[in-house]
Parts: structure tokens; sequence; C-alpha cells
């Protein structure tokens, strides 16, 4: 594989033009328009004949059928940004005002369409078929790996692999984990129903703060309760809302908002059953009613052992043992999960962290960034997942 690691480097400067390009015009979840189109089009300057576009939704899935027979592998990268104001200090700092690639996914696409560049100039010898998935609205639930599934992207492929790129994890670093990796996600809202009136007269209200806020501090005890030490969740609230606040007026109604995140479904079952169970029981108690509207979110990413051991096996040799990082589960949620619902596969991360110390800010911040250089090794990565895939050593 050396000569295509090769030509992989080689493209270097156009992956940083493409990626740069990408995050000066970022483009919303459900809301990418440009993007997709220039990816579509970049596949058919290629030569590809295979091209969808529009796949559930904004999505767009290319295919390369190999020189010598084999599976069929899918590699894929997300394309939505973030409504956040970019703040950093560079010549291609996003021209979109309140919009920014702040989580990685222009690293992705660029990496991923000069891969497919490599193989395709390479073509008789790549092994297979090689499936190029490239995804909107990841940042958004309920994810556009679910509306791309449903809509066949997935036909035909044996096996599918993602990466991530880390900004807090060492450049030339890289980790794999089997199993429960990355959290499912949920959001919950609570609406406490009360009687509002005037705060110096509240025996004639019925305040629905005294739930909300009784409600607050007993969802805490689903985790350190209710819920395994042995296992792994989080049930954060996130908002808190009254209304237009007024020091005299006791509201009608408290809204409380939050997110749920699990590493097994037991664990996620338990905490919605909980959070509907506490909350009728609270606003019964004080004569009051609430509701809950629970949304289930992105499915706990579980790699498969054999795909993750061919993973970390490929990373020790690719990027030499040293560099090959112990991972824990994380409680961040990722919609890869769906496609490992549907077939085994990996999905990986790949150090990023900028040369300054200076600049290096957590994925989400207005001032994330990341060294461009994770590009060439996400994508050495991927090309010899291609070929490993199918027994082939190349």
């Amino acid at each position: 594989m050396k000569e295509l690691f090769k030509a992989l480097e080689e493209e270097f400067d156009n992956m940083v033009a493409f990626r740069r390009d990408m995050h000066m015009y970022p483009e919303l979840s459900h809301h990418e328009e440009k993007t997709p189109e220039k990816i579509a089009q970049f596949y058919k300057d290629l030569g590809a004949t295979d091209v969808r576009t529009r796949v559930g939704g904004r999505g767009v899935v290319a295919t390369l059928e190999g020189g010598k027979p084999g599976r069929t592998v899918a590699l894929r990268a997300d394309f939505d940004a973030l409504p956040i104001q970019d703040a950093k200090d560079v010549d291609y700092k996003s021209k979109v005002d309140g919009v920014m690639h702040a989580c990685g996914h222009d690293i992705h696409t660029s990496t991923l369409l000069h891969v497919a560049k490599v193989l395709f100039a390479n073509r008789d010898k790549v092994p297979g078929k090689v499936v190029f998935l490239h995804q909107f609205a990841e940042e958004v639930i309920p994810g556009g790996a679910k509306f791309m599934i449903e809509d066949g992207a997935l036909d035909g492929v044996d096996g599918v692999f993602g990466a991530h790129v880390i900004s807090t994890m060492p450049f030339g670093k890289v980790g794999a984990l089997s199993g429960p990796f990355m959290a499912s996600g949920d959001t919950f809202e609570i609406t406490v129903q009360g009687k509002g009136g005037h705060a110096g007269m509240p025996q004639h209200n019925q305040d629905p703060l005294t739930v909300a806020t009784t409600l607050f501090q007993s969802l805490q005890t689903i985790v350190s309760r209710d819920t395994d030490p042995l296992k792994s969740g989080v049930v954060s609230v996130t908002t808190f809302n009254t209304g237009e606040a007024n020091f005299n007026v006791i509201p009608d109604q408290v809204e409380i908002k939050g997110t749920v995140r699990t590493l097994d479904d037991e664990t996620r079952d338990n905490a919605e059953e909980k959070i509907r169970q506490m909350t009728e029981n609270i606003a019964k108690a004080y004569g009051m009613s609430a509701e809950v509207d629970y949304t289930r979110g992105y499915p706990v990413v579980v790699n498969d052992a054999e795909e993750t051991a061919r993973i970390s096996r490929l990373q020790k040799e690719v990027m030499g043992e040293d560099n090959v990082i112990d991972i824990t589960p994380q409680t961040s949620m990722e919609d890869f999960g769906y496609y490992l619902l549907e077939r085994p596969g990996c999905f990986f991360i790949v150090g990023g962290t900028m040369p300054d110390s200076g600049d290096v800010f957590p994925h989400h911040h207005p001032n994330f960034n990341v060294d461009e250089r994770s590009m060439i090794n996400i994508g050495k990565m991927f090309i010899a997942t291609v070929f490993d895939y199918n027994g082939d050593e190349r």
C-alpha cells in the first residue's frame, strides 16, 4: 500500500484546499445544498458512473467497482456544520454568520473524497467494491444516517467504517474500542402546569416552580441511585424556563429540558421510565400536572469485536504501535451507531491536536480547529481497511 499512501500524501495540498473552502462556506444540518453538490461533482470529475444524490434527503453515495474480486466495504464521512459563530483568526474563517464547522466534518469529507481519488486512480488494484457514504445532518436528532439507510445506502454492503478527528487527542495518535464506544443520546422536555398569580399571595396559586425544582433534584438520583454503579449514564437538565421573568408573578408553567446518555439499552429504558414516573408522581403530590415529551435519539455506537480487532491491528501497522492508545467509552453521541445496527464495522478516532497548545479547543467551541495533517492519517487507515477487508495486503 506504500504507493497508494504516497499518492494520498501528494494530494495533501488539494485536501487542505477543499477542507478550507468547505470551512469558509459551512451549511447547517438539513440545509446542506452547495456541499452535497460539490461532493457529487467531485466524484463525477473522477469518472464515477455510480453516484447517487439526495440519498435519504441530502446524502451522496458513490460506488467504486474495483478491478479485483472481493466484498463490499463502506466508508463514511459527515458534512453538516453547527450554529456557532467562528471566532478563529485564520484566513479560512467561516464567511457564514453564526455557522461554522466546529466538529471536524470538513476534515472527514475532504479526507474521504481524496481517498476516493486515490482509489479511483488505482481501481485495477482495488479488491471488491468501495461505497463512499457522504452523510448530511449528523448533528441533529434523529440524524441523517437513519434516513440514508432507509434509502438503501447500505444495500449490498458487507462492512462499514468511519473515523472522527479529535481536537484534544495528540496528533499522530489513534484508537479504537470494541463494544459500546459512544453513548445513545435522548432528549426530554417536561412541562409542569400550575396556576399562576400574584407572588405576594401564593395561597391562591399552584406554583409550578415547586414541582420543577423538586423534579430537578430528583432527576439526579436516576444515575446515583437507580442505575447499576458498574454501568454508565448521564441525566442532565440543560434548560429551566419560566417564561417572562417578573419578581412578583408566579408563572402558569415551567418547562424543563435535558438530555440522557447511556451505553446500554437497559440503562436507557430505565432512565426514560424513571423520568416519566418521577414527573407524574411529584406533580401529583403537589396537586398539579406535568407532561413528558421524551425523544429517543441516536443508538449506542457498538463496534463489532472482529472488525475492531482488524482496525486496531491496522492502526499498529500503519501508525506504529507506540501511536495506538487505549481509549474508553464516551458519553458524546454519534449517529454512526445506526450503520452498526445494520452491518458489522468500526468507528475509530484519530488525533488532531493543533501544534500550538494555545490553539487547542474542544469540539463545538467557537475557536475549534484541528491539525490538517490528521487527514492523511485517517486516509491511510481507510485505504488500509479497504485492502485488508478483502485479504489483500497490497
